[in-house]
């Protein structure tokens, strides 16, 4: 399904872009695990941005993991978060979710940023 792939056009590139997102995120999802700033971008795409610190995800096949699993459950929310720049920051014991709970995480924090988005905009 082509609507539901991950291009180029929809991650955050560049040191300006993630700079924005923390300057300015009036929607933000803090969990245990991981938080979610986003702000909204003025365009019709969303893009993601992940920081994933070794210091708290030692392992590379660790990390590597959790930034799939990300990139996947924003792929199939990204018509929800359209118009949002998000950035997910993984902290300490994210790594020992196993995909499931973490999947099931990052649906409920998704929720929570377009509730307040929305609630914002008044729908």
């Amino acid at each position: 399904m082509s609507s539901l792939e991950f291009r180029k056009q929809q991650r955050l590139l560049n040191a300006h872009d993630f700079k924005a997102v923390f300057a300015d995120a009036p929607y933000r999802a803090s969990h245990q695990h991981l938080l979610i700033l986003s702000r909204n971008n003025g365009s019709d795409t969303a893009r993601l941005g992940l920081v994933i610190a070794k210091k708290n995800i030692r392992l590379a096949v660790n990390r590597n993991r959790v930034k799939r699993l990300i990139r996947e459950s924003f792929r199939h929310h990204q018509q929800q978060l359209a118009g949002l720049d998000v950035i997910v920051l993984a902290r300490r014991g994210l790594d020992e979710l196993d995909n499931a709970v973490l999947s099931h995480t990052l649906n409920k924090q998704w929720r929570r940023i377009t509730r307040k988005r929305d609630q914002e905009k008044g729908e």
